[in-house]
């Protein structure tokens, strides 16, 4: 009997790249500074507001809209979009024969939008590498760790559940695809040893997938 191949979801910041690269700081520093000038606040409290979106509705994006949508989301994602990403990221060779070397569809699944996200993957040299991209635009402007952002991607990516595997390096994200019924593997820093669901980079993919495939 054929097995079906699995489908991947890859998160893009911080999961493609490292966070030392610099760019997610970029990100994060033009998503406060959009919070300075939409709501009038000063540096400090919108670090704090920042912060206190993400414990409490996962992204900056979703706080905004339950507490003011009178603001437009896509100036916001225009505007956090125009970190200058090429600053930051280079052709990852060893990135692309990862990609290209793992069999089954590939997607970018990501709370950030299109146009930014193939700007990442241009940069990066792997903009060939994925089926698509299902950005935060095409999840209806709720993304993960919300129950309906996996249910959308599996529907975009016409995969079934139960083949279906996320690398992302925030937990709340893997911890919310494994109560969907997916697969998930969290790509953390801190994690000295792979594990079958946890890498400390995304390098070690091939190396955890190997370990299954072993007798």
């Amino acid at each position: 009997m054929t097995i079906a191949p699995r489908v991947w979801f890859f998160d893009l910041d911080g999961t493609l790249y490292t966070p030392v690269r610099g760019l997610w700081p970029a990100v994060g520093a033009r998503i406060e500074a959009f919070l300075q000038q939409a709501l009038q606040l000063e540096p400090a409290q919108a670090r704090a507001l920042r912060q206190r979106y993400i414990q409490q509705y996962g992204t900056t994006l979703h706080g905004l809209r339950a507490e003011h949508p009178d603001i437009d989301p896509r100036a916001y994602l225009d505007f956090v979009g125009q970190v200058p990403v090429e600053d930051f990221l280079r052709p990852d060779p060893r990135l692309q024969q990862l990609l290209t070397e793992l069999p089954g569809p590939k997607w970018i699944f990501t709370n950030a939008d299109a146009p930014y996200a193939r700007r990442v993957l241009r940069a990066l040299g792997v903009a060939d590498a994925f089926d698509g991209i299902i950005d935060i635009v095409a999840l209806g402007l709720v993304g993960k760790p919300w129950p309906e952002a996996y249910a959308q991607a599996l529907r975009l990516a016409q995969a079934p559940r139960e083949r279906a595997v996320l690398i992302d390096d925030l937990q709340a994200n893997v911890e919310g695809a494994r109560a969907a019924g997916w697969r998930a593997i969290w790509v953390n820093p801190q994690a000295t040893t792979p594990r079958a669901d946890e890498i400390p980079h995304i390098y070690a993919l091939p190396q955890v997938l190997s370990q299954e495939r072993a007798p």
